[in-house]
């Protein structure tokens, strides 16, 4: 089962989408967009930049789990994975964005 983008509406008006793995888990999150074209151009940058390792930035959060933001060429964050367990959960989450970020699915929710 392939990957998809699901895009949506959130409570207050804006915009955002979640990349998800084929096996329906959510493993890239963006920011939010004022109108839709934005979410729209968030995945396309999704799409064109997930391929490439050198955009991913891996982090470490204040209580020490790991987690990685993908970044565009401009350096402008695309999207945020979850906090994981592990520094071989989180490169196990990168290889599943590098896999599943090219898809061409998008659903509304």
């Amino acid at each position: 089962m392939a990957g998809k983008f699901e895009r949506k509406q959130t409570t207050d008006g804006q915009w955002m989408f979640n990349l998800k793995a084929g096996n329906g888990e959510i493993i890239l999150t963006s920011e939010r967009y004022a109108v839709k074209s934005g979410c729209d151009n968030g995945i396309a940058s999704v799409q064109a930049n997930s391929p490439l390792d050198e955009r991913f930035e891996r982090r470490e959060a204040k209580n020490g789990q790991p987690y990685f933001v993908l970044k565009a060429a401009n350096h402008q964050i695309i999207g945020v994975s979850e906090m994981y367990s592990s520094k071989s959960a989180m490169e196990n989450g990168i290889a599943s964005v590098k896999t599943n970020g090219s898809t061409t699915t998008i659903v509304d929710v």
